[in-house]
């Protein structure tokens, strides 16, 4: 059965947004509200507690560090810098680290212009985080947007993953390209990207194993995936996606560090923030990979893929109520 797609404005992406990021918000604001209870300015202790929320926020030490040394020099200006502004210094203060990383943003589920079709996307990440379902949601929001999509079954030491792909496929109304389990990933990412030249499709999106336990192995499996999709589009493969899951926090940092040091992963997917108190950990990533987050997952639903906006990011995390 194909989805029945309709169309969304970009004020129900943002409905979805802010919803999908509701526990983290509502963690981060009563922890920030606790810690300025009684004060009338910004001052060693309440920046001592903030640099606590931000870390347990999954933010991270080292952008938690940069963004408490940046209020600390607010502090030093404007000695009397009014505790009850904390969050919206905060807010200013995370918009300006984050546009500093100068990675180019993703506006709407199109794929890059390339010098020869298909654009060609690797996906890689450990099992779990929700790979195969964001594959799924973002070939059906390319097709959204009117444009073909081909998906290669490369996952093939899980039954389950083919399976549920093959499902994705059906729901996307798009091709899949499976050997079925146990067979070689690098011919099922060959005949996908072949296909894809053949049909002059737009997207071609290959899944991978999701294991990182032996790092070797995935990296020359990795490796042997690329090479022979080169034999047949030299370019291939565009993108490296690396999928996380944010609930895992601190986790996904680790996941990324292994990741980035086994593989050119060039843009990333962060998934399932709308379960978790850590939506932090997106802050944290993008500003220490210095690697585009392309797109994250605020709900179950297909419309729930999201392009990564951060402007937009940071501007809901620190929307109260109704505002």
């Amino acid at each position: 059965m194909k989805f029945n797609f309709f169309s969304r404005n970009n004020g129900e992406n943002k409905k979805n947004l802010d919803k999908g990021l509701e526990k983290t918000k509502q963690s981060f604001f009563n922890k920030i509200a606790k810690a300025t209870v009684g004060k009338s300015k910004v001052d060693e202790e309440v920046l001592d507690e903030l640099e606590e929320i931000l870390i347990s926020s999954d933010v991270g030490v080292e952008t938690t560090l940069k963004i408490i040394t940046r209020i600390e020099a607010r502090v030093k200006k404007d000695k009397y810098l009014n505790a009850s502004e904390l969050d919206f210094i905060l807010r200013d203060e995370i918009v300006q680290l984050l546009a500093e990383n100068n990675t180019d943003e993703v506006s709407d589920f199109a794929p890059p212009a390339v010098a020869q079709k298909p654009y060609v996307l690797l996906v890689v990440g450990v099992n779990g985080v929700g790979k195969t379902t964001t594959i799924g949601k973002l070939a059906a929001q390319f097709v959204k947007a009117g444009h073909s999509v081909i998906l290669g079954a490369a996952d093939t030491f899980r039954a389950a993953a083919v399976d549920q792909l093959k499902i994705w496929g059906e729901r996307a109304g798009v091709p899949v390209i499976t050997h079925g389990m146990n067979t070689d990933p690098a011919a099922v990412a060959f005949d996908a990207v072949k296909q894809g030249l053949e049909q002059e499709a737009d997207v071609v999106i290959v899944d991978t194993a999701g294991r990182l336990q032996t790092k070797k192995p995935l990296m020359e499996e990795l490796g042997k995936i690329k090479r022979v999709m080169q034999k047949v589009l030299p370019e291939a493969p565009h993108d490296v996606l690396l999928v996380l899951d944010g609930s895992t926090g601190q986790n996904a940092f680790h996941q990324a560090q292994e990741f980035t040091r086994v593989t050119d992963v060039s843009a990333l997917a962060i998934t399932k923030l709308d379960g978790t108190a850590k939506g932090g950990v997106v802050i944290g990533i993008s500003d220490q990979f210095k690697i585009p987050v392309k797109y994250i997952g605020v709900g179950e639903k297909i419309e729930d893929l999201q392009v990564f906006d951060k402007k937009e990011f940071v501007d809901s995390l620190f929307k109260k109520g109704e505002e």
